[in-house]
């Protein structure tokens, strides 16, 4: 249950609501943008649109959409799926958040609306997503098993990216060019990436933890799947 005063539960659900219409503003206009794009790969805008969504940074602000929205929706969300798919959303979209600002904004030269979903996606819903997490949970959903499950994500993105990529012959970023790279670095690559969510999701298994102990005074450890035992 979300244990918490009447109070918190609006605050929160109001948090999670405005993330998840920060998530559709943020994609519907990234949309709009790119079907008005000339050139390059795509030739028509269907293909052009619909490529939008196998970009890491989208998919990322899709699985934290969906789980705030639900979570504004009903606050009690406990199965093992959600557990995963929350976890996926957050540590998806603070590696989105990092790279973006530390590897790639510097690259960039937007204006308009591009611009404006450009800072909607990479700025403004890590934020809210990730302030909106330490703040308001829900905690104890969280555990060891969810954060290796969380691995499934990028590892999947990689092997759908690559299937894709072959038969295509493009790719959404350079890191995963097999044209430039080879399978070898790719592979490390993913290798890396893998790690780096890991290392996310176990960091913030303990935080949700640690926080959830100093909240709750009287709580004992969660057991293995992240469910508070009393």
């Amino acid at each position: 249950m979300y244990d918490q005063p009447v109070e918190n539960r609006k605050l929160a659900r109001r948090w999670f609501a405005a993330t998840a219409a920060a998530v559709a503003a943020g994609i519907m206009i990234q949309l709009f943008v790119t079907a008005d794009v000339t050139g390059g790969h795509f030739t028509n805008t269907t293909s052009r649109v619909l490529n939008v969504f196998v970009f890491f940074t989208i998919q990322s602000n899709l699985l934290v959409g969906a789980t705030t929205l639900l979570l504004a929706i009903r606050l009690e969300r406990t199965s093992l799926a959600f557990r995963v798919f929350r976890m996926m959303g957050i540590v998806g979209i603070t590696v989105t958040g990092i790279v973006y600002h530390v590897a790639i904004r510097a690259f960039l030269e937007l204006d308009r609306w591009a611009l404006v979903a450009d800072h909607l996606l990479h700025t403004v819903v890590p934020v809210l997503a990730i302030v909106g997490w330490i703040l308001y949970g829900p905690r104890r959903l969280t555990s060891l098993r969810v954060a290796r499950l969380t691995v499934v994500f990028p590892l999947a993105w990689f092997a759908f990216t690559l299937t894709r990529g072959a038969i295509i012959d493009w790719y959404p970023y350079t890191f995963i060019d097999v044209n430039h790279l080879g399978y070898f670095k790719i592979a490390v690559n993913a290798m890396w990436i893998a790690l780096l969510v890991f290392a996310l999701a176990a960091g913030a298994t303990s935080f949700d933890g640690w926080r959830d102990r100093a909240l709750r005074p009287g709580t004992l450890e969660p057991d293995s799947d992240g469910v508070a035992m009393r």
